[in-house]
């Protein structure tokens, strides 16, 4: 439940930061924002009545000089990038093409067009080239 308030407390106060023109802001406490979003992997792809992919992903992400991982480190399927950017992109504050968050293969690719970390309806998102930094 914690990491449940820690991203919306982020995603919520980045809404606030966009409306104030300020960059996001990075900090260790994306982790959690980052193991919400890959614990609701299959979540994800259920909301938009996808079936959700039946192989495991390997997520890396960078925050400084720490890599954060989920999942076996010989998965084919695999996401990797900046943790800014994945938890800008699962709270959909972000779209795809604004993230520095790549995919190998294609469930992993399909993911980033899916991915979030809350519970509830997707919404929207946000277009191309809103992104403020």
């Amino acid at each position: 439940m914690a990491s449940a308030r820690i991203m919306e407390i982020f995603a919520h106060g980045q809404d606030v930061r966009d409306a104030l023109g300020l960059p996001p802001a990075a900090s260790p406490r994306l982790r959690h924002v980052a193991h919400l979003a890959v614990a609701a992997r299959d979540y994800a792809f259920a909301q938009r009545r996808m079936d959700p992919p039946t192989e495991p992903f390997r997520v890396e992400l960078t925050h400084k000089d720490e890599t954060w991982t989920w999942g076996p480190a010989d998965a084919a399927q695999r996401v990797h990038g900046a943790a800014l950017d994945f938890a800008l992109l699962a709270t959909r504050r972000r779209h795809r093409q604004d993230c520095a968050v790549s995919a190998e293969g294609p469930d992993a690719d399909a993911w980033l067009d899916v991915v979030q970390a809350y519970a509830g309806p997707p919404g929207p998102g946000r277009e191309p080239g809103s992104a403020i930094r």
